[in-house]
């Protein structure tokens, strides 16, 4: 079932949890980068921190994390150094020093440094936390005594009584040494409670700075994920289940008499309505372990959120779906016709239907299935509705008026006439079988319901067998009715007089007479009328949305021939537009490229077209760009096509881009002379790239067959190269060799194109040192093709056959042997 997977690209949350860790009273604090050795530049300052300070953010980035221009006249040069040498050893480091806000004014700082490391466990930054405690050096400063440098203990001015012994002073002293300096240990903890507090033990670690890791519980399932997909239709399915079975038992189940004159349902549950409601509890035990997407577009996998997101969403509705009905049959407890209609609170999970129904909008076909089941189904209900109303009048009415409802007239048609039982004749009060016939044949009714009928007791007991359906006592009076059509005539009677209400304004065949019909069939044209304008609208928009690129193809072609038809063009150059756009339609579908990436990110657009243009970015000629010049070259890459037959370019053309061959092939002409023959993965253009000047074709390139051709322009690639000097130079010297044929007008190769290439394939074999696994297959071709009739290369391939090795992949030469060496067999690369 497609859902919306949220953001679940993996995310570096480093700052967003530091930010969360030191909020409020420990939110000054700033980031140095750990990698830039001695100066340690601040990366982040927090707002808390340029609200202590006076600074702002701009005048703090970038410099040292040690915060220099905090620093005073009574700010500790031991304490400073302390700290560079606590950054220079990558260890965490705690003090207390008195620092300087940017008004001059001066504020004691609990000063906090702690490395932060990385996946690698690299230190790659330092957190240095301030917080102002000048509040509570004063106190202190107010509440403490002069304390002992050695003992810590608290000197108090006294005056010496005469007689006083200093040598117990000082055994009091040694007392108190010894004793471990309880009073500065105290003293010493209660100053490092407020960095443990935050950065202790107790605290949560300092994370790392690295992508995070998706702190997922095996027990909790993803929201997008495949099981979660197949039970998600399988509830769908029990849903469906419950919206049709649970108003037709409300409707249709049967009723039978006991003997002590209660009426009970007179089937059991069923196997299948067991199975759904154990599925829905099973499925709101599912729902508290699902991930969920929260409003900002995460995916939410901690357990707690997932239960509160629960039960204050959709957890009393399963609830209340949920309820297990049909279990009070296995406590034989007896169920009367309330219990039934409390069942229909189930429909309540079609909400859950409901909030789901967006994530079905890309996929038309499940829609469309969607919106025709909620139809048949409203028409299920109807139906459902309809028979209930019918029944209801006959059980509530005197027997003198049955023949007004459209029940009795579906009877009188069919022949099954309902009629009334005496309760004492079922009740077995009679022993004899006759009896109870008499007894049923003494009420009953012909077809207008005024007459009562004398049959023989045969005739009224097969009539009774065959025509009864429901027993339902009568207002109390101690009658049964019995008879009337089929339950399976009258649903079907229902389903069509709802159907036929819903889409139109019926046939007349089955009409409402009683008030209550009347009423129900003035609400049921109401709800057909919206039904039918969102219903079918969407369907006729989903219709049209399926066949719109269908519609769009015909939709050109039409446009295409009216075109052609208006001015008049000739049956050649007709063809030649036709074939051109049925095959640039097969290739792209009558996608836009361009427009349907130009609301995309810059970066991301490019990233699209390295991939739709990788195999001519993947040439030797770009082997040494780098990958932002990659990047802009890729975003001015266009394709092009070309038919059999059609001149690419002609000889004495302005030159406007540089081609690749994709597919297909071509040729190079010359004064009706072929040049060359181009495959797939050559390159034709121009080596003259750096000047602004106009650049004419040497010879006509035509297609041979069907051609895919990518191209770059010239105007564009000037000005790449303009972005990227170092690699122009390169680029200038490459295509000179990359070229498999140059059509700038001049070139020394309109002479001996032959000699040309040949030369060049010598070039490449001496610049790897006689590897010829660089030698292109095309160029093979070429030098095997010339070799047939040029002279002038002869040379040339003699030089490259010395060059080859026996594993080269396109070598058909032998290497050198040796006397006792068997000889491979002779053949020539030429």
């Amino acid at each position: 079932m497609p859902v919306m997977r949220g953001l679940i690209a993996p995310q570096n949350t480093f700052l967003d949890t530091i930010a969360t860790r030191f909020d409020g009273t420990h939110s000054n604090f700033v980031l140095g980068n750990a990698q830039v050795q001695s100066v340690f530049p601040i990366v982040y300052c927090s707002d808390g921190f340029c609200e202590l300070t006076g600074f702002a953010r701009g005048e703090l980035m970038q410099k040292s994390c040690m915060c220099h221009f905090l620093y005073g006249g009574e700010t500790s040069d031991r304490i400073t150094s302390q700290m560079q040498k606590a950054l220079d050893e990558r260890r965490e480091f705690k003090t207390e020093i008195v620092l300087y806000k940017k008004s001059g004014s001066k504020f004691w700082c609990l000063l906090d440094i702690v490395p932060i490391k990385n996946e690698k466990s690299e230190v790659v930054l330092f957190l240095v936390s301030h917080k102002d405690i000048t509040e509570n050096k004063d106190l202190d400063r107010g509440n403490d005594s002069d304390t002992d440098e050695e003992t810590g203990l608290e000197v108090h001015p006294v005056n010496r009584p005469p007689g006083c012994n200093m040598e117990r002073r000082r055994s009091r002293a040694v007392l108190y040494h010894l004793s471990g300096h309880l009073q500065k240990q105290d003293k010493t903890k209660s100053k490092l409670k407020i960095n443990n507090s935050v950065l202790g033990a107790n605290a949560n670690p300092i994370p790392e700075y690295k992508v995070a890791d998706v702190q997922k519980s095996r027990f909790i399932l993803l929201h997008y994920g495949a099981f979660k997909a197949g039970w998600d239709w399988l509830i769908l399915l029990a849903t469906f289940y419950v919206a049709v079975t649970v108003p037709y038992n409300v409707c249709f189940t049967a009723v039978e008499i006991r003997e002590d004159g209660v009426s009970a349902a007179r089937n059991p549950p069923s196997v299948s309505d067991i199975l759904v409601e154990i599925l829905f509890i099973i499925d709101i035990v599912l729902n508290f372990r699902t991930t969920y997407v929260s409003t900002s577009g995460q995916v939410v996998y901690d357990s707690r959120s997932i239960c509160i997101h629960y039960v204050t969403s959709w957890l009393f509705v399963d609830l209340i779906a949920a309820l297990p009905f049909d279990l009070l049959y296995a406590f034989n407890i007896s169920v009367n016709f309330g219990v039934h209609l409390l069942k229909t609170v189930r429909l309540l999970r079609l909400l859950r239907l409901l909030q789901k129904l967006d994530r079905y909008s890309q996929y038309s076909a499940v829609v469309l299935t969607l919106l025709m089941s909620t139809f048949a189904l409203l028409a299920h209900w109807m139906a459902c509705v309809w028979y209930f109303i019918g029944r209801s009048e006959i059980e509530t009415n005197n027997p003198a008026s049955w023949d007004i409802g459209w029940l009795h007239e579906l009877a009188k048609r069919l022949g099954t006439p309902y009629f009334l039982t005496p309760l004492t004749s079922l009740l077995g009060v009679s022993d004899s079988p006759h009896g109870a016939v008499t007894a049923a044949n003494s009420s009953h009714w012909n077809a207008s319901g005024l007459e009562a009928l004398n049959v023989t007791g045969a005739a009224g007991l097969s009539q009774w067998n065959g025509t009864r359906t429901r027993l339902r006592m009568l207002n109390g009076s101690g009658m049964t009715l019995s008879g009337g059509p089929s339950v399976r005539s009258s649903y079907v009677t229902s389903l069509y007089f709802a159907l036929s209400s819903l889409t139109s304004v019926g046939f007349g065949n089955v009409s409402a007479n009683t008030d209550s019909e009347k009423i129900f069939s003035i609400c049921t044209m109401l709800i057909g009328a919206l039904m039918h304008a969102v219903v079918f609208g969407n369907v006729t928009a989903i219709i049209q949305r399926m066949y719109s690129r269908r519609s769009l193809y015909h939709t050109r072609t039409k446009d295409l021939k009216d075109f052609i038809r208006v001015h008049r063009l000739p049956k050649a150059l007709e063809q030649r537009m036709m074939e051109c756009f049925q095959t640039t339609w097969s290739v792209n579908n009558g996608i836009d490229v361009s427009e349907l990436l130009k609301d995309f990110p810059d970066e991301l657009r490019a990233d699209i077209a390295m991939h739709l243009n990788k195999e001519l970015l993947q040439l030797p000629l770009f082997e040494s760009a780098s990958r932002g010049c990659l990047r802009s070259l890729s975003l001015i890459i266009k394709t092009s096509f070309c038919a059999p037959g059609e001149f690419l370019i002609r000889q004495g053309d302005a030159l406007q881009a540089i081609y690749f061959v994709c597919s297909g092939s071509m040729e190079v002409l010359k004064d009706n002379t072929v040049l060359a023959i181009l495959g797939r993965g050559d390159l034709i253009g121009s080596d003259c790239l750096t000047q602004e000047e106009v650049i004419k074709t040497n010879a006509c390139v035509k297609a041979l067959t069907y051609c895919d051709l990518q191209y770059i322009s010239l105007k564009g690639l000037r000005e790449v190269l303009c972005l990227y000097p170092d690699y122009a130079q390169k680029f200038i010297t490459e295509i000179q060799h990359d070229l498999t044929y140059n059509l700038r007008e001049g070139h020394s190769a309109e002479v001996q194109p032959q000699a040309a290439v040949c030369k060049k394939i010598k070039n490449k074999i001496n610049k790897n040192a006689g590897f010829v696994g660089s030698i292109k297959r095309g160029e093979c071709r070429i030098l095997k093709k010339y070799n047939k009739f040029s002279m002038t290369c002869g040379t040339c391939c003699s030089h490259i056959n010395r060059h080859l090795i026996l594993n080269s992949p396109f070598s058909t030469h032998p290497p050198p042997t040796t006397p006792n060496s068997p000889a491979p067999p002779q053949a020539n690369l030429c």
